[in-house]
């Protein structure tokens, strides 16, 4: 793993968290393909698809790259260097490609570029693993909890980012979703890293 590599991409993920990734991702794409919802600048992403490749397995990155919510011009999470003065928008796919390259993973991850809940309208592929770090909003982090966990295979791992059961660390979008998970039964509840969670499905 090239952290240095790491180090120098944009993202909010911590090493820790990221080397759970990898070990998450080494063990589940033995099982089939792996799937990311948010790959901003493709820190993750790294994590994830270095350990894809080691199995020669795929993994999917779903992302519109336009940004969340607290992204944008003039929310806590602003960054001018991705900012495009030409359309006024946020525009992290440059970067996120950059990153891939850098990292020789093209040919191990395939980036789609829109909104999740199109990508998942007419998804069929069975996912070993579905790392949800998306839009942190109630609403967004359930609805894509519900479109793609239903494609999880038994024994695949879903992870939620950013979940803070104190809401003074953080928002309570992810933690909820995450209770919500793990009240139904299905899933085996696995020691956190941070605030990544994880779960894996029992059937």
């Amino acid at each position: 793993m090239d952290q240095a590599l790491i180090d120098q991409v944009k993202g909010f993920l911590d090493p820790r968290e990221g080397r759970r990734l990898y070990e998450l991702a080494l063990e589940a794409s033995r099982m089939g393909p792996c799937l990311e919802i948010g790959g901003y600048c493709g820190k993750s992403t790294v994590w994830l698809g270095t350990a894809c490749r080691r199995n020669g397995m795929t993994l999917y990155s779903v992302d519109h790259h336009r940004g969340s919510v607290e992204q944008q011009p003039g929310e806590p999470y602003f960054d001018p260097e991705l900012f495009e003065p030409g359309s006024f928008r946020i525009d992290t796919f440059p970067w996120f490609r950059a990153t891939v390259e850098t990292a020789g993973l093209e040919d191990t991850v395939v980036p789609v570029v829109c909104a999740s809940r199109l990508a998942a309208r007419h998804w069929k592929t069975p996912l070993a693993l579905i790392f949800i770090d998306g839009s942190h909003d109630f609403e967004s982090v359930e609805e894509d909890f519900r479109l793609w966990s239903r494609h999880l295979v038994t024994g695949g791992y879903l992870l939620l980012h950013d979940v803070f059961k104190d809401p003074a660390k953080g928002g309570q979008g992810p933690y909820l979703v995450y209770r919500n998970a793990v009240s139904l039964g299905i899933y085996h509840v696995l020691p956190m890293t941070g605030c990544l969670g994880v779960l894996r499905r029992k059937a």
